[in-house]
């Protein structure tokens, strides 16, 4: 009973992650406008790292190793400052659902990236469900924008790009550094990468709206800090497919959160192509482990045919 009881939390953990993570893109819809798009990045990084930290020693986090300090830039780089920019800046013009739809079609580049440069096998299943889920990206941006894709889809495009860019950039830091640990360092260090460009929206920053603050404060403590701790917990005690098949539901999940909180109605090309994008994303991440399920099962069956 304690077994399942403990199952129980771990899911709800990652649900409720997969809530947080949904609410940020219609957040970010009403945070931009007012503190501009260099200052809600630095805002919500910068109060996101300074919760992590103020939570660090609770948590045991243990200082980065020197040697990984090239490789926790790049992700912090690649994962928190550029992540942010590009993301607020697609949301300008592009609504919430949409740009959840093109950031979960993220993983493709990861799959790239590990099979380059860490050596990954390309298998038929990554290979189909890369392609699938390109082409449900552009689904999604000419249900947008007609006949072309217009810049602020192609910004949203580059924060799907560089947030692929960071998982594999963290896969050699969570061999000795747990979740947490990892989304602490890539925070602060996104935060202090951020602070140069803040004297390019500071005049904006500063006369921001409250309600541009409440959403920012918002996103820097719930999906950032909050969300990335129980994740972390999430990722500790469930399987890499279940946890992974949980981050599946974003899109939808942003889908109804942008009707219900800014009265988005998606538009049935949105909808087709973010379909299309995950059952992609589906198979690149799990498409071989179901195809080799299904050839022991078939094994099986005609050994046991055969007796």
């Amino acid at each position: 009973m304690l077994a399942g009881m403990k199952t129980l939390k771990v899911l709800a953990a990652g649900l409720g992650v997969v809530v947080m993570w949904a609410s940020a893109f219609p957040a970010i819809r009403v945070a931009a406008p007012g503190l501009g798009v260099i200052g809600l990045s630095f805002v919500r990084l910068a109060i996101a790292a300074l919760a992590l930290l103020a939570v660090a020693p609770l948590a045991h986090v243990r200082p980065p190793e020197r040697r990984h300090a090239l490789l926790l830039t790049a992700a912090a780089f690649f994962g928190m400052t550029a992540y942010q920019v590009l993301l607020n800046a697609g949301e300008l013009h592009v609504p919430a659902g949409p740009a959840s739809i093109v950031v979960a079609s993220a993983p493709l580049v990861s799959v790239a990236i590990a099979a380059g440069a860490l050596g990954e096998r390309l298998t038929v299943a990554k290979v189909a469900g890369s392609g699938v889920a390109i082409a449900g990206v552009v689904v999604v941006c000419l249900a947008r924008s007609g006949a072309s894709l217009t810049s602020a889809l192609w910004i949203v495009v580059g924060a799907a790009v560089v947030q692929g860019i960071y998982h594999p950039l963290t896969k050699p830091l969570l061999r000795t550094r747990s979740a947490l640990e990892v989304a602490t360092y890539t925070m602060a260090a996104g935060a202090l990468m951020s602070l140069p460009l803040l004297p390019w929206g500071w005049d904006q920053l500063v006369s921001a709206p409250p309600s541009a603050w409440a959403s920012a404060l918002y996103l820097a403590l719930v999906p950032s800090a909050l969300g990335f701790v129980l994740w972390g917990y999430a990722v500790a005690n469930l399987s890499v497919a279940t946890s992974t098949s949980l981050l599946y539901l974003v899109p939808p999940v942003a889908v109804f959160i942008a009707f219900v909180w800014l009265g988005e109605v998606p538009h049935a090309g949105v909808l087709l192509g973010g379909l299309v994008v995950l059952a992609g994303v589906v198979l690149v991440t799990q498409g071989d482990r179901l195809f080799s399920r299904r050839f022991v099962l078939s094994t099986n069956h005609q050994a046991h045919s055969g007796c």
